[in-house]
């Protein structure tokens, strides 16, 4: 497979060669090249080429070629999706439903794109009727630079956006899930996305500071850790370039006593272990009413115990349910050593915990309790599959302790008081609040957030009109 997807076509990135692993097993199945600078221009000049005849095509016209995209991408299912596990390490279930809600996000921003709207408005004038107009216009060339851990959802939150309202994509995935983005590029091309409309370049953090440096790229969108957005918020910021950051989490989820207590701890056992815990929105800390605590635990406990890990590709045995490998080694080494620090300080493992021996970067999932405030599994975004939890006396105290952290992405809250809910909505320092529900993502409603989670949005409507600019034009003189 080429390194690179140009202007319709099959390149070779120039710089070093990067090996792509099969996380179950350790073994090199691939390798890819870095983009150098130059690759990044000849990728970004493409974009700027097929701008204007995208920008200038009919919007049905556009939504249309998103659809057939879609559609051609449906075709191909079984091979992307076993792609998308090989590389990233997933179970098969797992990929399914990511490639279902990467097509899903392509087809729901075809149909959004047909609908921005401008605006009007009359005005006063000495010089006969004047009125005026709002107008949305695309961005331009955007930049994309998209994580390992959702490499299909992730690519349809800022392309699909992005291409609906008109611009063009320079897209970036990580260097150790490319070929299935890759393949999806080649396949645009049968749907037939005009060249240049949507390129791939890839390689590590030295590619993705190139496009972001790039003078010919006026939009940047990333989803990864927060210290990488402040670096680009620092290599961006002197240009001024518009840029949106989907950055880390460690959002809390409230337990109160009066919740459906066997809904609550099956959905946060998804939310928390889906992805063997490395999801930014994943429910990462707990707090558990005092009254309901033990058997929260107890609930708890049975449920994550039945997780077997193993490749992504065998079936899961019932009442077993498969979980996958962690993405790398080094991801595995600090979900263990964070882990570790919490019981070297009292924290207790209430099931799992320990890196699994052998091929492939297996870990037991894990429950911990009593760990300390302070901990390293309490302050830092845990990004694997260990949730701590907290025995609280009150809504207000779970509240104070959910806010405890530099992180405002997600939170949530099981409960049926309609008054407990009403306070936790407003008080919770997060872009989103589920009240008894999974933690997902929905393409319909807006999701990004605050604090050192970013800013900007994806999802909704409002991320469609993050890849535009308004322009004010006054018409007056009319008689």
């Amino acid at each position: 497979m080429a390194d690179m997807w140009i202007a319709g076509e099959q390149a070779q990135a120039a710089g070093e060669r990067i090996p792509v692993e099969d996380p179950a097993t350790g073994e090199r199945i691939d390798d890819i090249g870095t983009a150098t600078e130059q690759d990044v221009h000849r990728a970004v000049h493409a974009a700027a080429a097929a701008f204007p005849g995208w920008r200038d095509t009919d919007v049905a016209q556009r939504a249309g070629l998103l659809r057939r995209l879609a559609d051609t991408l449906q075709a191909h299912a079984d091979e992307l999706i076993a792609s998308l596990t090989r590389e990233q390490g997933k179970p098969t279930l797992e990929a399914t439903g990511e490639f279902r809600h990467f097509l899903a996000g392509l087809r729901y921003y075809a149909e959004a794109g047909t609908k921005l709207r401008g605006a009007y408005q009359d005005l006063p004038s000495q010089f006969g009727r004047a009125y005026g107009l709002i107008v949305r216009r695309p961005v331009g060339v955007v930049g994309a630079i998209i994580p390992w851990n959702f490499p299909l959802t992730l690519l349809a939150n800022k392309m699909g956006p992005a291409l609906a309202a008109g611009n063009t994509v320079v897209a970036k995935p990580a260097e150790t899930t490319p070929l299935t983005t890759l393949r999806v590029a080649e396949l645009s091309a049968e749907a037939g996305l005009p060249p240049g409309v949507l390129n791939i370049v890839t390689g590590g953090p030295q590619t993705g500071e190139a496009l972001v440096a790039h003078a010919g790229v006026r939009r940047i969108a990333f989803t990864g850790q927060t210290a990488t957005g402040r670096r680009i918020m620092g290599i961006a910021g002197p240009a001024l370039k518009r840029v949106s950051l989907e950055l880390g989490g460690s959002d809390p989820t409230i337990v109160l006593p009066d919740a459906d207590l066997g809904s609550a701890v099956k959905n946060i056992v998804i939310g928390r272990y889906w992805n063997c815990g490395q999801a930014c929105l994943a429910p990462k800390r707990a707090f558990v009413h005092a009254d309901v605590y033990d058997a929260f635990c107890d609930q708890l406990v049975s449920r994550v115990g039945r997780y077997e890990p193993g490749p992504g590709t065998a079936p899961a045995q019932k009442p077993r349910v498969r979980i996958g490998p962690m993405h790398t080694r080094a991801q595995r080494d600090v979900v263990a050593a964070q882990l570790h620090e919490a019981v070297e300080r009292g924290a207790k493992v209430l099931v799992g915990g320990e890196p699994m021996q052998g091929p492939g970067h297996f870990f037991q999932p894990a429950v911990a309790v009593d760990v300390p405030a302070d901990a390293r599994l309490a302050t830092e975004e845990v990004f694997g599959p260990v949730l701590p939890v907290w025995r609280v006396d009150s809504l207000d105290e779970a509240i104070e302790r959910a806010n405890d952290t530099e992180y405002g992405l997600g939170s949530s809250i099981w409960t049926r008081d309609a008054a407990a809910i009403d306070h936790a909505m407003r008080a919770l320092e997060a872009g989103m609040t589920w009240v008894n529900q999974l933690h997902y993502g929905y393409d319909e409603m807006p999701f990004g957030g605050i604090k050192s989670s970013g800013i900007g949005k994806e999802h909704g409507l409002e991320a469609l009109e993050e890849y535009t600019e308004s322009k004010s034009i006054v018409v007056g003189g009319l008689a």
